[in-house]
C-alpha cells in the first residue's frame, strides 16, 4: 500500500513540473553530448565513448527542453547538414531516451498499439522506429509534447523518411546541436 501511494505521488509530482523545469529529472539511459559536427560523446554511468559517424548518413534530434535546440538535423555521409526542422519530443513523464540508435523498422502508414488514436486513423505516420521500446521518428505535431517519440512537422517528415534507411543513425540529445550546424543551414537557408 505504500508503494502505492509513493508511486501515485511521484506521478502527480512529476505531471505537475512545468516545463521549464524538466532538467531537475535525472537522465534516461546515455547522455550524449556532441563534440563536433560527426563526433559525440556518450557517458553512462562511469563510462564514456566516443562515435565517430563520419562517413555516414545521420539524424540528430536536439530534444525540445531546456539546453537543447528542439530540432532535428539530417547529416549526409559528406558531413554537410542538409535539412532541418522542429521537432517535439517526450513530456515530463515520458522523456525521449538519449544514445544513438539506428533505425530498424519504417512504415509509412502506422497506428501505435500503446498509445492508438479514438478515431482509427494512423497516427504515427511516416514512422521510423529506433528502439524496441516502440520510440521512433513520425509525422507529428510539434506543438504538442509526445509519448517518448520524436514528433516531426508534416512539411518535413516525407523528405526525412524517403532519405533514411535501415543503416541510418539517430542521435538522441540533451544538448544544443546548432554551432555545429549553424553555417551549413545558412548556406541553406539565407543569413538570419
Amino acid at each position: 500500500m505504500m508503494f502505492k501511494t509513493l508511486f501515485i505521488g511521484m506521478v502527480l509530482l512529476t505531471t505537475c513540473i512545468k516545463s521549464e523545469e524538466v532538467e531537475i529529472l535525472p537522465q534516461i539511459g546515455t547522455e550524449t553530448m556532441p563534440i563536433d559536427k560527426t563526433v559525440f560523446k556518450l557517458i553512462k554511468d562511469d563510462s564514456e565513448k566516443i562515435v565517430d559517424l563520419t562517413g555516414k548518413n545521420f539524424i540528430v534530434v536536439s530534444v525540445r527542453e531546456r539546453g537543447s535546440d528542439g530540432r532535428f538535423y539530417a547529416v549526409d555521409s559528406d558531413g554537410t547538414v542538409w535539412w532541418s526542422g522542429p521537432v517535439t519530443s517526450g513530456a515530463p513523464e515520458f522523456r525521449s531516451p538519449s544514445g544513438i540508435f539506428t533505425i530498424f523498422q519504417k512504415k509509412r502508414y502506422h497506428m501505435s498499439t500503446l498509445w492508438p488514436d479514438d478515431s482509427g486513423v494512423n497516427n504515427m505516420d511516416y514512422m521510423m522506429k529506433f528502439t524496441k521500446g516502440g520510440h521512433a521518428l513520425h509525422k507529428g505535431s510539434v506543438d504538442w509534447m509526445s509519448h517518448g517519440c520524436i514528433h516531426i512537422d508534416p512539411k518535413d517528415v516525407p523528405v526525412i523518411y524517403n532519405w533514411s534507411n535501415y543503416e541510418t543513425k539517430v542521435v538522441i540529445t540533451r544538448h544544443t546541436y546548432m554551432p555545429f550546424a549553424k553555417e551549413d543551414l545558412r548556406k541553406i537557408y539565407g543569413k538570419r
